[in-house]
């Protein structure tokens, strides 16, 4: 901690967060969690369990003149064994909507994953660290800072060297969504840089973000979730974890589909529900999974290792998926006008990928991040879209 300043110190609570669903004490400080205590208990696996605590799309909101700003965190980070480790998580500071600064925090516990088909993972505690925000405006303004997306962050202390208050409301409509590791923001460079934030941003609405890292398999906790959270406007990219996980065949996901729907629709029975199918991934176009990682090269990268022919028994590929997820919101549609399907390779497909390939053949990069985040702001948030402002 730098002692140069007169420090108030603001003690980090649900008031000045954003994007989360539920808050837990720690022995440090408090950690966002992106799915309630309830949900919780019923996560079945590791992957899971630390993809909620990730906190894409959680962050810091509050008002402030103060020209110099302190978080301590104490951060958990993911390397795999044999790889490299990976660059420190991203701190994003905005100033009145405005990315204005960046910062790391250094040291932190470290969970190592032995194996990445099982997620079994060791974890190595270290000391807490300091995001460090400095030679910010002297005025009244409205400050963001968005955590890692990748990093489990517990929160420690907030220190300014001016006074602190919770933002005003500023009248933006929520935006709930959900989806798999890429509305999660893997390859994306920072937390504002994932392709949910920038679409929101572009939209003007506030995000909360249930994109959870090869964890959007319709699991009923996760409806549930979303069916109790407040939100004026809701999307589900859905489909490529089911895919690419095995998880299930056409006759399981059908009904697993509708129920997701179901349970959201109980909690949410008007309001605009868009049902997005998988942007493109050639690897699973026609090919079911499960994916197996692929070394070859000496860099990862995944293959589809199901059997094509198998598709007549039920198995799933992409393709299949995007067809029944628009006949099911077809269906659905009739009794709910509500209700809208976009598909997924809208916002990437063949041109995308000939311009921004997937570098391990599953996950965007962040030129990618960014044109699907485009993509969805114009067809979804701009002039005609499903979630457009109306006006008159």
């Amino acid at each position: 901690m730098n002692t140069e300043h007169d420090w108030i110190t603001t003690p980090v609570t649900a008031d000045i967060l954003r994007g989360f669903l539920d808050v837990e004490p720690t022995a440090h400080g408090l950690l966002p969690h992106r799915l309630p205590a309830r949900a919780r208990r019923q996560i079945p696996d590791n992957q899971l369990a630390v993809a909620e605590a990730q906190p894409s799309g959680v962050r810091l909101a509050f008002r402030t003149r103060a020209t110099t700003i302190e978080l301590d965190t104490l951060p958990t980070k993911r390397v795999y064994r044999g790889f490299p480790a990976p660059a420190d998580g991203v701190y994003d500071l905005l100033v009145d909507g405005r990315l204005a600064a960046q910062a790391t925090v250094t040291g932190g516990n470290v969970r190592t994953i032995i194996d990445m088909v099982t997620q079994s993972a060791e974890l190595r505690e270290g000391p807490a660290g300091t995001a460090r925000f400095t030679d910010l405006p002297a005025r009244d303004k409205d400050v963001e800072i968005w955590l890692p997306h990748t990093e489990i962050t517990e929160l420690i202390a907030l220190r300014t060297d001016a006074p602190v208050e919770p933002p005003p409301d500023n009248g933006r409509r929520v935006w709930l969504h959900h989806g798999s590791s890429i509305s999660h923001g893997s390859n994306a460079s920072h937390p504002t840089a994932i392709w949910p934030a920038l679409a929101a941003a572009q939209g003007g609405v506030e995000l909360v973000n249930l994109g959870f890292g090869g964890s959007a398999l319709l699991d009923p906790f996760t409806a549930r979730a979303m069916r109790d959270t407040p939100a004026d406007l809701i999307s589900l990219k859905i489909g490529i974890n089911v895919v690419n996980t095995d998880a299930m065949r056409l006759r399981a996901f059908t009904p697993a589909a509708h129920g997701f729907l179901d349970t959201i629709r109980e909690g949410h029975p008007t309001t605009p529900l868009l049902v997005v199918s998988p942007i493109l991934c050639p690897v699973q176009e026609d090919t079911p999974g499960p994916l197996a990682p692929d070394f070859d090269g000496g860099t990862l990268r995944f293959k589809a290792t199901g059997d094509p022919a198998e598709r007549a028994a039920g198995r799933l590929t992409l393709n299949v998926i995007r067809d029944e997820l628009a006949r099911v919101v077809e269906q659905r549609a009739a009794d709910d006008p509500n209700l809208h399907y976009l598909d997924g390779r809208d916002l990437y497909g063949e041109t995308d990928y000939a311009e921004f390939p997937l570098p391990d053949e599953v996950h965007p990069d962040p030129a990618g991040h960014r044109r699907i985040g485009e993509n969805f702001a114009r067809l979804v948030f701009g002039d005609g879209g499903l979630f457009a402002t109306k006006t008159g």
